[in-house]
């Protein structure tokens, strides 16, 4: 049985027929490359970034709430839904179209870049380009056939919902280490404690 959007997901589909080459081609290529397996290394690269300066508790939460948000959460949907893709995609895709993998790994990373790595002050740029970003993402999957509309809008909630409400309770975990000195310093103040005492 069709579900009740399904007209409108072919209406979208049909928009996003005609010529598939030129520079949106390769926008398209680029997209699906950095949401495919080889874009494992986007959330690697960023782990050991937080390894380094020993931010434990942050690679603890990204490696967590990664893993959690795009083989839990996507796989289960899809798993569950098991709803067909679009005839002819463009690209190698698995089964099951809903949830879009893809869209709920750039809202996924997007919020948790955001939460780690962007200061404060900063934030609101940062949300504006991640928001364009995941759009983009979403009219990849569409454009190259590999989800229809309603499946890319449910994987960028489902990946950004994931990494909200896993932001919303660590977030006092996340706030201690952040306050926390830095390394030498962090050692130097110990080391004055010791001598105090």
């Amino acid at each position: 049985m069709d579900p009740p959007f399904q007209g409108a997901d072919e209406r979208w589909l049909a928009w996003m027929g005609g010529p598939h080459e030129g520079f949106p081609a390769a926008v398209a290529a680029v997209l699906n490359w950095f949401g495919g397996p080889l874009g494992v290394v986007v959330p690697l690269a960023l782990l050991v970034f937080l390894l380094v300066p020993r931010r434990w508790v942050s690679a603890g939460f990204l490696f967590g709430v990664y893993l959690a948000g795009s083989m839990a959460v996507v796989q289960g949907l899809k798993h569950l839904v098991d709803r067909p893709r679009p005839a002819d995609p463009m690209v190698r895709v698995d089964h099951g179209s809903f949830p879009s993998g893809h869209a709920a790994g750039a809202a996924l990373l997007v919020v948790l870049v955001g939460v780690l790595l962007v200061p404060v002050a900063r934030r609101r740029a940062w949300w504006f380009g991640g928001a364009v970003f995941t759009l983009a993402m979403m009219w990849s999957r569409t454009w190259l056939h590999a989800h229809w509309l309603s499946d890319t809008v449910a994987g960028a909630a489902a990946g950004a919902g994931v990494a909200l409400l896993a932001w919303w309770a660590f977030s006092p975990a996340l706030a201690r280490e952040h306050d926390r000195p830095a390394g030498p310093a962090r050692s130097a103040r110990s080391a004055g404690s010791a001598r105090r005492s």
